[in-house]
């Protein structure tokens, strides 16, 4: 998958921490954002000021046209209506992991494990690095106060990542430093 070529691309479960990260992050590159999530919350409003367009029903006459790459959580059921409709379309479907693992590639990885405490010190580890002259990404596992997001855009080659066991997410990644 080339990432620099997909112009609309499209989350099952947006409004996910982890998925809103990464669409913050293609939104902010340019692209099309749109997205499907069971229920509206603050963080989908948010998502929703920021410029992508989000449907809360998964009824598959919603799916817009034009869609260039599929991004789901593992949350999303394999019956969901829209997930199915969007496979008959033949337009690439890949897990948030897949695509994390793919966005962080070209880069030097901060990847951050452990059974507690990531979101926490991925946040912290952003924070100082910020405040030490480096201006790092960051894909968090929850909203940082300090820094407003949980995807926090800067202009180096480094970026933090946690690196989550659950559905076994952390094997895409290719951390410099762990």
């Amino acid at each position: 998958m080339q990432l620099n070529k997909i112009r609309h691309i499209y989350f099952l479960g947006i409004g996910g921490i982890g998925m809103s990260a990464l669409a913050r992050y293609f939104r902010l590159r340019g692209l099309n954002v749109s997205g499907y999530d069971r229920t509206p919350t603050p963080l989908t409003d948010q998502l929703q000021q920021e410029g992508m367009h989000i449907v809360f029903d998964e009824n598959p006459d919603l799916l817009p046209a034009n869609i260039d790459l599929v991004v789901f959580t593992p949350a999303v059921p394999p019956t969901h209506q829209g997930l199915l409709a969007l496979r008959q379309r033949s337009i690439p479907v890949m897990k948030r992991s897949e695509v994390l693992g793919l966005i962080s590639n070209d880069l030097r990885s901060v990847c951050i494990a452990g059974t507690h405490g990531k979101t926490t010190t991925s946040t912290m580890t952003s924070l100082l690095l910020r405040k030490g002259g480096l201006d790092v990404s960051a894909f968090l596992g929850g909203i940082s106060l300090d820094l407003g997001s949980n995807y926090i855009l800067g202009s180096s080659d480094l970026v933090v990542l946690e690196a989550d066991e659950y559905d076994r997410s952390f094997l895409q990644l290719r951390p410099f430093i762990a």
